[in-house]
């Protein structure tokens, strides 16, 4: 398989967006590769586009399933395994989310709640707690806003963020209205 120019720097970009992401260059590639692809692919067909090595593309593979973003297809017929992306967009970019919030934020809210149980003996644990403690309840206040969004349709989310400065716009009117 031969990419085309734009095509080709669509995949090298997600290789590159790949690290902002959580996972490493090659996995965005392939990951990038997959969704710009019509047909599913054979890890041989991805090596092959990609210029990677077979097993590269293996072991990216298996961390593609643990972020639960590929799925395995058959052809009746034949034996190979075939791969594409497990959902539409919308539906990756939750997993990539959630797979995130589990790896990142869920052990760092633990951290920060078995920290927040133990009384400060000293002023400057008082403070590392009040700090610790604003960190915590941002987190929590950013993951149930942000739990409360996936729940929403595509459809549903395209229209909140269009509203984009719109709802700063009514939090200021809210905000002067109260204040009469």
């Amino acid at each position: 398989m031969t990419l085309s120019d734009k095509n080709f720097a669509f995949v090298m970009h997600c290789g590159e967006m790949g690290s902002r992401w959580g996972f490493n260059r090659t996995i965005g590639q392939m990951c990038g590769l997959l969704i710009i692809t019509k047909e599913p692919m054979t890890a041989n067909e991805i090596a092959d586009a990609l210029s990677i090595s077979r097993g590269n593309v293996s072991m990216g593979i298996k961390e593609l399933q643990s972020w639960r973003l590929i799925k395995v297809q058959h052809i009746p017929g034949d034996r190979k395994e075939y791969y594409a992306p497990a959902g539409s967009i919308w539906d990756m970019a939750n997993r990539v989310f959630e797979e995130r919030k589990k790896r990142e934020i869920d052990p760092t809210l633990s951290l920060l709640r078995d920290n927040l149980l133990e009384p400060a003996t000293n002023d400057d644990e008082k403070f590392a707690q009040q700090q610790m403690h604003e960190i915590h309840d941002l987190l929590e206040t950013v993951t149930k806003w942000s739990s409360e969004l996936q729940r929403l349709s595509p459809e549903q989310l395209q229209s909140l963020m269009k509203l984009g400065s719109g709802i700063g716009k009514v939090l200021d009117f809210k905000d002067k209205i109260l204040k009469k």
